[in-house]
């Protein structure tokens, strides 16, 4: 296990050191005191660590658990059960995931915490009982992909007709941070289970799409949660400064082990209580998940502390100087080199892109995933600022976008479009919320005011959850495209041929 992690803090390094290297070399014009410099490179320190532990953790308990989980209940034949569980597991571990928390406590002003929370949940339960059914029924991922988002979309533009347009943004937002490091993990894991065990000739494909089904929950919930707010949303921005004294870190450590426990803890409850009574592992394997399930706790505390404590002032910090030092298209160009990076470091990554390789028996490599996804961040990381230097609606990106993917996906294999769709959701990460959206929103307070937060600010976890459906698809498609050209070049070779050179028998012989 020591070679294990060794290899996983190696990889842990590589992602997170192009951020420090941004960073660090902008901070000539960033303004940053010394112990900005100092905190966030301790930071970046133990984000490497908790990085590290996260994979091994999440490799070792996460993905196994979810699969026992997904083909124990289905091999049982209960599938009440199983739809039971589903709904329970994704409204209770996505109440606890810390992404939401995050972007519950920075919404705060506008719509109460609590209810917020639970309604996202809820979203995420109805969706995942959705999934499960698509792959007992085998349903195709693009007709009800489609069916939804043009729901979603109408819902939308009513909402903008009533005049709560400013709500827009956060609540598409929802759709991303629910699909924490936490959730991904183990939902990706129980739809490969079920699938395994159900899912026909077609379980690789089938097996993908859960994450995004899942990411469309939540937003569809808080549109309707939002049609029946009422009275003037003023946001008030929250406390972005660095707090480095050791009382500051211990509570802040504390309240995210305490976060991730909650979410853990319901995980491991409806784990033990199902191996119990249907799974009947044997101890090895028990005590193999549970080292896992510490090393996930810990590495994910970790983690996460050193996003709030380090990455989130920095980059609020950054957003906030950039107007007053770079014209418009560097700002956007700094977006689009930022995007880029940053997707590299979110923990919940490295666990689709092992699965994706997997799945599709290496015909999808893990670097080819990782350049398509690093390009779409980038591209929506710039195409946000763009949004927030001239204030317009995100709408007139989303709906372009998710017409695009929706129409890509009629175009290219239906496993290139359940994966790209998951992307989506695992792309928006702890890292893009917790360093990404207070970059965004430090921007936009320097920029257009503190006023226009809500409507411009927000919005740029969505669009970190859009792109890459595009970008995948399109290499999807250019799979696709390079196949024909190379057996049309084959089927010319041979009709080309010179007679001479065909052997003909003579039928005596």
């Amino acid at each position: 296990m020591a070679k294990e992690l060794l290899r996983k803090f190696t990889n842990s390094i590589r992602s997170v050191l192009p951020i420090v290297i941004i960073v660090y070399a902008l901070s000539p014009w960033m303004q940053f005191t010394a112990t900005e410099l100092v905190v966030f490179g301790v930071s970046a320190v133990f984000l490497i660590l908790g990085m590290a532990l996260f994979d091994l953790g999440a490799e070792m308990a996460m993905t196994p658990m979810g699969n026992f989980i997904g083909s124990g209940l289905t091999k049982s034949k209960k599938e009440s059960l199983l739809l039971i569980v589903c709904f329970a597991l994704g409204l209770l571990v996505t109440v606890a995931e810390p992404d939401l928390s995050v972007l519950a406590n920075q919404v705060s002003s506008v719509m109460n915490g609590t209810l917020l929370i639970f309604t996202v949940g809820a979203g995420v339960g109805l969706f995942l009982l959705l999934s499960v059914l698509k792959i007992i029924f085998h349903k195709d991922l693009s007709s009800i992909l489609m069916f939804f988002y043009l729901a979603l979309f109408a819902l939308a533009a009513l909402l903008f007709s009533n005049g709560n347009g400013t709500l827009l943004s956060m609540a598409f937002d929802s759709g991303g941070v629910t699909t924490g490091p936490i959730t991904v993990p183990f939902i990706m894991s129980l739809g490969v289970g079920i699938a395994a065990t159900i899912g026909g000739r077609n379980s690789g494909e089938n097996s993908f799409g859960l994450v995004a089904l899942c990411s469309v929950g939540p937003v569809l919930a808080v549109l309707l949660l939002s049609l029946f707010s009422n009275g003037t949303m003023s946001y008030e921005l929250p406390d972005y400064g660095m707090h480095a004294s050791a009382s500051a870190v211990f509570s802040t450590l504390l309240e995210h082990f305490l976060d991730v426990g909650k979410a853990l803890g319901l995980i491991i409850l409806f784990f033990f209580g199902l191996n119990f009574f249907i799974l009947k592992l044997p101890m090895q394997r028990l005590v193999r998940i549970l080292i896992g399930i510490a090393l996930t706790f810990l590495g994910l505390g970790i983690f996460l502390t050193a996003v709030s404590v380090g990455f989130m002032p920095v980059g609020f910090k950054i957003g906030e100087t950039l107007p007053g030092v770079f014209p418009g298209p560097v700002i956007v160009l700094l977006g689009f080199l930022i995007g880029v990076v940053v997707v590299i470091a979110e923990p919940a990554i490295q666990v689709l892109n092992k699965q994706v390789e997997e799945i599709t028996a290496g015909a999808v490599t893990r670097k080819t995933m990782m350049i398509a996804l690093s390009i779409g961040v980038g591209i929506s990381i710039a195409l946000s600022i763009v949004r927030i230097l001239y204030g317009f609606s995100i709408l007139y990106y989303l709906i372009p976008g998710y017409l695009i993917s929706l129409g890509l996906s009629l175009l290219v294999p239906k496993i290139y479009t359940a994966i790209a769709f998951d992307s989506g959701g695992v792309a928006s990460g702890p890292l893009t919320s917790g360093f990404i959206l207070p970059l965004a929103i430090g921007l936009c307070a320097a920029h257009a005011g503190q006023e226009n937060i809500l409507s411009l600010g927000f919005g740029i976890v969505a669009m970190v959850a859009m792109t890459p459906l595009i970008t995948i698809q399109l290499m999807g498609f250019r799979s696709i495209a390079g196949s024909m050209i190379r057996y049309r070049r084959a089927m010319k070779r041979i009709l080309d041929a010179d007679d001479e050179q065909i052997i003909y028998f003579d039928e005596e012989d």
